[in-house]
């Protein structure tokens, strides 16, 4: 199923669950797609009407000529919500889409009753990182960084222990359009929320792994010390801690968002 952005953009998007429960919208990390979720997904059905959907530039969505900026990334959750007639749901977002959610706390925080970010930072490393990602994702495109991609996302043990879902979502990471990936390596790029995390005032979890080291625990805490409204969770995961430590991940996220 596909919703049409503002700027005239597809992005293709999953349901799960009654629509009479409470909405809840995830967002992806980068380079993976929706299915990603599914732990979450079979989950939380009970409890709520769960959106999953394809950032721009991944998997079926639309992949338009970049740069693409984390405003565009906000407002594109926003057009989801919006195509499938929510007037306000809940938020859950992980690297990537944990900087979503925290724009979306700050500048649209009416849309939304809760918001939980994993695995992410008001500022996900440096600019000049992921410019130099991104003009190496065009040049050579995605296979090579995909082979080194679960050494980031993973602890060793959960590696070895499930060697077919790591090797699942590195063939997702070298699939994916490289131009629409380098895209969105331009948006973190610039992305750098930190002084405008003392705005937010809906109640925001943090989830942080414990052994990630894109985005640190320590960056995660910072989160919380800026923000009044925030809660930490750490778990004993790298940085897809969704899938690392699923029944940890529901039971934290559960818990918060129905209060």
């Amino acid at each position: 199923m596909f919703v049409k952005t503002d700027d005239k953009v597809q992005l293709y998007y999953q349901t799960a669950g009654d629509q009479a429960n409470p909405a809840l919208l995830l967002s992806n990390s980068l380079g993976t797609r929706w299915q990603m979720w599914q732990p979450q997904i079979d989950a939380l059905t009970k409890y709520f009407y769960l959106i999953s959907y394809d950032s721009r530039g991944h998997g079926e969505s639309d992949k338009p000529a970049g740069p693409y900026s984390l405003t565009r990334l906000g407002q594109d959750a926003l057009c989801v919500l919006g195509a499938l007639g929510i007037k306000k749901a809940h938020f859950c977002g992980i690297s990537m889409g944990g900087l979503t959610g925290l724009w979306l706390a700050i500048y649209a925080p009416e849309r939304f009753m809760r918001i939980a970010v994993a695995n992410t930072a008001a500022k996900i490393g440096s600019a000049e990182g992921w410019q130099s990602r991104a003009a190496t994702v065009r040049e050579q495109g995605l296979i090579e960084l995909a082979k080194s991609a679960p050494q980031r996302w993973f602890t060793p043990g959960f590696i070895r222990k499930h060697a077919a879902l790591v090797e699942q979502l590195t063939d997702t990471l070298a699939e994916q359009d490289k131009e629409g990936y380098a895209a969105c390596c331009d948006a973190l790029a610039e992305a750098d929320l930190r002084a405008d995390l003392s705005r937010i005032q809906l109640p925001l979890l943090v989830i942080a792994g414990s052994a990630d080291p894109v985005t640190t625990v320590a960056d995660a805490e910072a989160i919380v010390q800026a923000c009044p409204s925030a809660s930490l969770v750490s778990l004993k995961a790298s940085h897809i801690s969704n899938l690392e430590q699923p029944a940890a991940f529901n039971r934290a996220l559960s818990q918060f968002l129905r209060g």
